[in-house]
């Protein structure tokens, strides 16, 4: 199929964008990598009246340093996530994750901006923000604002994104040396969405857990942190009873959808799977 006719616009500052989209209104869309809005205009399951394109905003750009925080521009792509020094050493989730995001050709264009923006189930990065306890800000008509990840994502490709706004970066705070992570997935093959998928960030007094989260993908209709999990293992080492009841936990932190291709049981074992290496995976880093 092919795309339906549309107006395209390239704006070259944040409220260029914004304006353009408050004088088309429901009929306007941003586009930056276009590695998700492209194939939806193909097959007709969006028809913007206008594409806004933002790839040329320069405020929207840039990894840095800003107090306690990361700020990683909405632009950065998919690529530099595993190319950037700032993010390997101050985000090294996120530059763990990166490699397992589809194939090179989507990394090349794909960003984390529209990433998160999107907010598949599926993806990688939305899921790191919630393990990350990262922020979104967001620029709109009322101004600028920033979200917590754990209040963005409301339901299946359902986010806090107002009408009319769009993401400008990502705030993540930075890591520290009594912090460890872990990230892996479980797939078909390589660059398929994952069967199922975690990210985890922990803070230590020696082999004590002071505080944990644990982020989940492909396992319901938005990333998921598995508060019971979590609970489990706060003030405890990671010993394999420890380990053991967290992964009891997920029994009620987690509601796998049903598929024909993955039964609910299956992901939910996954998951289990999935947890009880990673965790043992941060005993090792001791």
């Amino acid at each position: 199929m092919k795309a339906r006719a549309f107006s395209y616009f390239r704006a070259a500052t944040i409220d260029q964008a914004l304006d353009a989209h408050a004088r088309a209104g429901d009929d306007a869309r941003f586009i930056a990598g276009g590695q998700s809005l492209v194939p939806a205009l193909s097959l007709r399951l969006q028809a913007p009246r206008l594409l806004i394109d933002i790839t040329h905003i320069e405020e929207l750009r840039g990894v840095r340093r800003e107090g306690g925080y990361l700020r990683i521009g909405a632009l950065t792509r998919h690529c530099e996530m595993l190319s950037e020094p700032l993010i390997a050493e101050f985000a090294p989730l996120l530059h763990a994750a990166a490699p397992f995001v589809a194939h090179p050709a989507i990394r090349n264009r794909g960003t984390i901006g529209g990433s998160v923006a999107l907010a598949d189930p599926a993806s990688e990065f939305p899921a790191m923000t919630l393990a990350l306890d990262a922020e979104i800000e967001l620029a709109g008509p009322s101004g600028s604002r920033r979200v917590k990840a754990d209040d963005f994502f409301v339901e299946l490709f359902e986010t806090a994104l107002q009408p009319g706004e769009l993401i400008t970066a990502i705030y993540v705070p930075l890591f520290k040396a009594d912090q460890r992570f872990a990230f892996d997935e479980l797939a078909r093959r390589r660059g398929d969405y994952a069967l199922v998928g975690c990210g985890i960030l922990a803070t230590f007094t020696a082999e004590r857990i002071d505080d944990i989260r644990i982020s989940f993908f492909s396992v319901g209709n938005t990333p998921t942190r598995v508060k019971g999990a979590e609970a489990t293992l706060i003030g405890s080492n990671l010993d394999p009873e420890r380990i053991a009841a967290a992964q009891a936990a997920l029994e009620c932190d987690l509601a796998p959808p049903d598929s024909d291709e993955v039964p609910p049981a299956m992901r939910l074992h996954l998951a289990r799977v999935l947890l009880g290496r990673l965790l043992g995976r941060l005993g090792e880093d001791a």
